[in-house]
């Protein structure tokens, strides 16, 4: 009998710890779950007519931007509470929307039901901590950076050519610019059929055959580029290293 007693107890004891664990909630889950429905989430975003909602991006960028937000302490002071209020309880007078952006998509409907308080602050965290302004702006530079590169040079830096090549330096395989500069009629068989001991001091590397890797277009394009470096001293680094 005392066996079963204590038995009991434990069961109890054991109950009561379960339900008191605190549930680890995946913020990109749920922004995905809660709100793709409406907002569009990419960044940047895709633009497309009659959209719901504002794209994600612009909301936290706005949020941050009226918010007045410096620190990233206030990320759980001003940003994380405004969300969970707001969702719940959203208002015209609480929006930090202008009037057009108002008249354009409304105040949003209340997600009470439909999302929870802890769920919210998850959500919260993920969308101040993905939607970082100088990350975008990072990128987007890079972006620039790598559309104003030369076709071909996009594709090799793609494709991951250098690896193996340098565009002055010979490196595994050939510079590019002692390609260029050996006149060779065959860049695009080799490219496609790959090749062995056309060049002396490379004769025990083997070039593998991208045959499916580029198209017809993309192949000229290469060519092309490749030829163009006969005179070529140096690159940029961030042109190599930094474009993507």
């Amino acid at each position: 009998m005392h066996y079963i007693y204590m038995v009991l107890v434990l069961l109890i004891f054991s109950g009561c710890d379960n339900s008191s664990k605190k549930i680890d909630y995946d913020g990109e889950m749920l922004l995905k779950q809660k709100c793709a429905i409406c907002h569009n989430l990419k960044m940047p975003p895709d633009t497309y007519e009659d959209e719901k909602a504002p794209p994600m991006m612009a909301v936290v960028f706005h949020l941050k931007d009226f918010m007045k937000i410096t620190m990233d302490d206030e990320k759980f002071s001003k940003f994380i509470p405004f969300v969970q209020d707001y969702v719940l309880e959203p208002s015209k007078e609480k929006s930090y929307c202008d009037e057009e952006s108002l008249k354009t998509y409304g105040v949003m409907p209340s997600q009470k039901g439909n999302v929870s308080k802890d769920e919210l602050k998850a959500i919260a965290e993920y969308m101040y901590d993905f939607y970082d302004q100088e990350v975008y702006l990072k990128e987007m530079q890079e972006k620039s950076a790598f559309d104003a590169l030369p076709k071909g040079e996009q594709l090799v830096l793609k494709t991951g050519c250098y690896n193996c090549h340098d565009t002055v330096k010979n490196k595994v395989g050939p510079s590019f610019k002692s390609i260029a500069q050996s006149k060779n009629k065959e860049i695009i068989s080799v490219i496609q059929n790959g090749s062995q001991g056309k060049w002396k001091q490379f004769h025990n590397m083997m070039m593998p055959a991208f045959k499916n890797k580029f198209s017809k277009e993309e192949l000229k394009i290469l060519e092309e580029w490749i030829n163009s470096l006969a005179t070529i001293e140096e690159i940029k680094p961030w042109s190599v290293k930094n474009a993507i």
